[in-house]
């Protein structure tokens, strides 16, 4: 009998690959940080034997799920400035608050918050954009999460950098800094076109091609922003991205909430990644994105919560939940974004964007043990004919009672084993204090 160091015996496995696979009384056998069985649960007991046996009888097992857009030092700024337009939120509020209280340890600080709040509700991994991305990637470690840090590039100076060289020179430093930690991963991010000019758009692309790191940038997130583009560069600001050369497969989109047919033709050619954000699209009213359309062009789409001060949650079950329901609301079609889809959007189709595929996002042999357990015996999700459909369409982030990140335990009975509720509390309040006076 083969030792290992854990066992997890669950009512019901969604590995996610195979597609649309559900195991019943199924376990899944962990070693070293990483997947090596899913068997039928008596027969993982007879081959192996484990230092941990870990038994969830009315949960269902899921891939750890991926934020594939986020601000995560926001959560500090979560219901600062809301019912704002976009560019009124960002200039006259966000912006403003920004360039006062911005930090290494307001990003640290604010970067832990958001953490714990993902950690507890299933999210393993996410894909990062802010500044001092070294003190994110100090609290990412301190989670015990995984994280792509993304290294943010602007054209005007802020209390991180004075110019864009400044800008892509720290964050080159800081992926080398961290470059031996296995759960960082790094991307460019060129804020969005309107932010970031040709000449750093293009240092931007000879760096991720050198460096062999995603793109991530904000991109037709609002019609201002593309009649923006056409009044200064006569260009919708893909085309502009296209003409630069940066619509590679490694480009993740975020938003993409205005896009014509032929645009998206050219991503899904290009094979670039979208991240949709629906809740954010709605709360700053910038549109519906036209997701289903996207994915029958063939597009990746992976879902992301973006920062707190817009969402006002880091809640992927919101997102999978309001992603299929604007899909069918949009079409007048019943089944379009089925719950499947829904569920891959927010596991593997993050991961394959962000390079991670082979790692994460499934629950499969020989990838690492990323995974949440979800209770399904409350009354709220009781009965249960369709275990996929009850996790997007009635399920909830307060159900996920237990979450592994590499093997490990990062949640146990709903309570988070790697950070200080109490002093994460204390750190918010302060914050609080500090930012609301100034912002009365």
């Amino acid at each position: 009998m083969q030792q290992v160091d854990t066992i997890i015996d669950a009512h019901w496995v969604v590995p996610v690959r195979p597609a649309h696979q559900i195991l019943n009384h199924h376990s899944v056998v962990i070693n070293a940080g990483d997947i090596v069985a899913i068997l039928p649960t008596a027969e993982a007991h007879t081959q192996y034997s484990a230092r941990r046996v870990i038994t969830l009888g009315a949960h269902v097992l899921i891939p750890g799920l991926i934020n594939l857009h986020t601000h995560a030092a926001m959560n500090l700024m979560r219901g600062l400035a809301d019912d704002l337009p976009l560019m009124e939120w960002l200039q006259q509020h966000i912006w403003p608050a920004e360039n006062r209280h911005v930090s290494a340890q307001f990003v640290h600080d604010g970067t832990l918050l958001a953490c714990a709040e993902m950690l507890r509700g299933g999210i393993t991994c996410f894909n990062d954009m802010y500044f001092f991305p070294d003190a994110a990637a100090e609290a990412v470690l301190k989670s015990g999460m995984r994280a792509t840090i993304g290294l943010i590039a602007l054209d005007f100076p802020t209390s991180y950098a004075s110019d864009a060289d400044t800008y892509l020179h720290k964050g080159l430093a800081i992926r080398d800094q961290f470059s031996a930690e296995p759960r960082l991963s790094f991307s460019l991010a060129p804020h969005a076109p309107y932010t970031v000019s040709d000449k750093t758009l293009g240092k931007v692309l000879t760096y991720a091609d050198q460096l062999d790191l995603p793109i991530h940038i904000h991109l037709h997130e609002t019609e201002d922003e593309i009649q923006q583009s056409l009044k200064q560069h006569q260009l919708r600001p893909l085309q502009r991205l296209q003409n630069l050369g940066l619509l590679v497969p490694n480009l993740i989109a975020v938003h993409a909430v205005h896009l014509k047919p032929g645009e998206m033709e050219t991503l899904a050619r290009e094979g670039c990644h979208i991240a949709h954000c629906p809740t954010s699209n709605l709360k700053l009213a910038s549109g519906i994105a036209p997701i289903h359309a996207m994915m029958e062009q063939g597009i990746n789409v992976g879902l992301g919560s973006d920062g707190a001060a817009s969402n006002n949650r880091l809640d992927m079950f919101q997102e999978m939940r309001l992603a299929a329901l604007l899909a069918k609301g949009t079409s007048g079609k019943a089944d379009r974004l089925p719950a499947f889809d829904a569920l891959e959007m927010a596991t593997l189709n993050g991961a394959r964007a962000l390079g991670l595929d082979q790692r994460t996002g499934s629950i499969e042999p020989g990838k690492a043990a990323d995974m949440a357990a979800i209770r399904l015996d409350n009354l709220e999700t009781m009965p249960c004919y369709d275990v996929v459909s009850h996790l997007v369409y009635a399920a909830g982030r307060e159900h996920v009672t237990h979450v592994w990140v590499n093997g490990e335990t990062v949640v146990e009975n709903s309570n988070l084993l790697t950070l200080s509720q109490q002093q994460l509390s204390a750190q918010a309040a302060l914050w609080q204090e500090r930012i609301g006076k100034k912002h009365e």
